[in-house]
């Protein structure tokens, strides 16, 4: 697999990208924190200035990757980056640190644009078989860096100040795009002078994706597990807290051994990738998730959290990366972009609906109750993808060319 090169080159390019976004958001939240004395607003700003791009851009930015070349669009995006990180510095030093928020936000608009042509380039270039293994290494990588980035990025700002682990992101990111100038130049699209209007495209996207039954079947799991994800997203501080009697300070250690959990899990996958279809790696991560969250909100034994943890880190995986090869696997490669642009709205918007209803449920029910509900709706999620089960899963030239969208995280 790794004998790709654009395995090999695109995972070594999303290392960096992946160590430089930890730096910066750490050294921002930090250096916010200590200029504002811990003002809650301007912290959940720079959340806002995150993820919200995530709902405006991600099916612009799928649309966009799908009418252009990926090598180009990802080299550009990453040096983009560079640049508004370069720029965001310079204010700093000689303006206002407000200008923070703007490269939080301008560096998550761009990777809308990156990371769906990404797998655009995994569709047209890497054998299906080894998709499901692909995936699993970018899972495992995101879980490497939840555990690792937090230190990381700390201890830069904690160390040498802002202004170098401002630079340091410029750094890393231009280093991203150096490599990824060493992929094999874009062919020629076959559509290229012939393609539609943008907003025609985007509107091929959508009826693509509401067209095929496989689509809307993961876009089920998307939205039911969304929503059960951001239920007991806020909530297991309070599970360390009320249900095992513990400092909240404690719930560092839940969390870390879940991301451990998370990187074997990921491992695993890929080695068994080759064996395991991922719609039966997809079933079993949310029935997994389903127990594991109901044993979660009623436990009172800190031996039994601890196993509910490990056991739902590690199947964590199984879930994102079935849906991701799911995904790939079902879209034609003209639509990659857009079907990943209509999905991952749909997860982030509702894990935000469950976790703006999370203190709300639990003051007006209880924390057990809460996780209860959670746990079912994981298991509705699955239910909702036994459609895949009795139709053989089709690859992208199976796919009516009269449907239209598609794209993959």
């Amino acid at each position: 697999m790794f004998k790709n090169p654009y395995v090999r080159t695109i995972i070594l390019s999303r290392v960096l990208i992946h160590l430089g976004i930890w730096v910066r958001n750490f050294a921002i939240l930090l250096y916010v924190t200590d200029m504002t004395h811990n003002d809650p607003r301007y912290v959940s700003l720079i959340s806002v200035m995150e993820y919200a791009p995530i709902f405006i851009f991600a099916i612009i930015g799928g649309t966009f990757a799908d009418r252009s070349k990926p090598r180009r669009t990802m080299i550009g995006s990453d040096l983009l980056s560079a640049l508004s990180i370069l720029a965001v510095l310079l204010i700093i030093l000689y303006g206002s640190w407000h200008a923070l928020f703007f490269a939080t936000l301008i560096s998550s608009i761009l990777s809308q644009f990156s990371q769906p042509s990404a797998m655009k380039l995994y569709k047209q270039h890497v054998p299906e078989e080894q998709l499901q293994a692909v995936m699993g290494i970018y899972q495992t990588l995101t879980a490497v860096f939840v555990v690792i980035g937090p230190m990381v990025g700390t201890f830069i700002y904690q160390q040498y100040g802002l202004e170098i682990a401002l630079a340091t992101t410029a750094v890393l990111f231009l280093g991203a795009a150096g490599i990824l100038s060493w992929l094999p130049k874009d062919t020629e699209d076959y559509q290229q002078g012939q393609k539609a209007h943008f907003l025609q495209d985007l509107k091929d996207g959508l009826r693509y994706v509401w067209r095929k039954r496989e689509l809307k079947s993961l876009g089920g799991a998307f939205f039911f597990s969304g929503i059960a994800a951001g239920l007991i997203q806020p909530l297991l501080i309070f599970v360390t807290m009320e249900n095992l009697g513990l400092d909240k300070g404690q719930l560092k250690w839940l969390m870390m051994t879940n991301g451990a959990a998370m990187l074997v899990g990921g491992a695993v996958v890929m080695a068994i990738a080759k064996r395991i279809r991922p719609q039966t790696l997809l079933t079993i991560g949310l029935i997994v998730s389903t127990f594991t969250t109901i044993g979660n909100g009623f436990s009172h034994a800190l031996p039994l959290t601890i196993l509910c943890q490990i056991f739902g880190g590690f199947f964590y995986p199984f879930i994102m990366i079935g849906i991701n090869t799911l995904m790939i696997q079902n879209t034609e490669g003209a639509y990659i972009g857009r079907v990943g642009g209509v999905m991952t709205p749909l997860f982030m918007g509702m894990m935000v609906v469950g976790m703006s209803s999370a203190g709300m449920l639990k003051s007006a029910l209880s924390l057990s109750t809460v996780y209860l509900m959670s746990g079912c709706l994981f298991f509705i999620g699955m239910l909702v993808l036994l459609p895949l089960y009795r139709r053989k899963v089709q690859g992208a030239a199976g796919v009516s060319t009269s449907i239209q969208d598609a794209e993959a995280q």
